[in-house]
């Protein structure tokens, strides 16, 4: 087996041009282009071309979380401090885009205690209590309890996100809650079936962040 010798700055070039030649084994005739550069860095994250398949884009959802990180005061909120660390922190200082992740904070854990509920409950019930009224993209990779109480807020009408990216990774209740989120009338990018991770998640929003943010600059 003759290994390639890639300088560092050419790895992900080369990465890209090779999913771009696989995708041509594939329909994606359905993907805008901007959707489309979302796909791609999910696969070059994971490798793994069911996405093409399982990821799924609200008929809006791109635009509106491109306009809304434009008008340069957005809100992301994160699952995981994972998926926080994970994302451009250039590209959301470009952009003047504030992110969040709740699920450590004392008042979060000792409320889930008391309540016998999980912490990331907690966290997006904090969430919508903070920035109801503000421009929320909410970013979940790993906590399907995350998404059931986000849809049952969103139902109640205590929020309307301008995207949630709901890519949680498992076996519980993991394809109900994406199905739930399908459900609603959010702008949503969803890894339908069991697929996705914190890393996908982070990917999506890197993707997004990357169409605004040029990080050769």
């Amino acid at each position: 087996m003759k290994i390639e010798i890639v300088q560092p700055s050419d790895i992900e070039k080369q990465s890209m041009a090779i999913i771009e030649q696989e995708l041509q084994n594939y329909d994606i005739s359905h993907l805008s282009p901007k959707e489309k550069q979302i796909l791609k860095r999910v696969i070059h994250t994971t490798a793994d071309f069911d996405y093409v398949q399982n990821l799924c884009f609200s008929k809006n959802a791109v635009s509106k979380a491109l306009s809304v990180l434009k008008e340069k005061n957005a809100v992301i909120v994160t699952d995981t401090k994972m998926a926080m660390s994970g994302i451009s922190k250039p590209a959301l200082s470009e952009l003047n885009c504030e992110i969040y992740c709740f699920v450590s904070d004392s008042d979060v854990i000792g409320q889930a205690k008391d309540r016998n509920v999980t912490r990331a409950v907690v966290s997006v019930e904090k969430a919508v209590n903070l920035f109801k009224d503000r421009n929320v993209i909410f970013i979940v990779g790993n906590a399907p309890t995350f998404l059931i109480r986000l849809y049952e807020l969103v139902t109640e009408k205590k929020i309307m996100p301008s995207l949630i990216v709901g890519v949680p990774v498992g076996f519980v209740n993991v394809v109900q809650s994406k199905e739930l989120i399908l459900s609603t009338n959010t702008e949503y990018i969803i890894a339908k079936g069991r697929k996705g991770g914190s890393t996908v998640a982070v990917s999506i929003c890197n993707a997004l962040l990357y169409q605004l943010y040029d990080r050769n600059e």
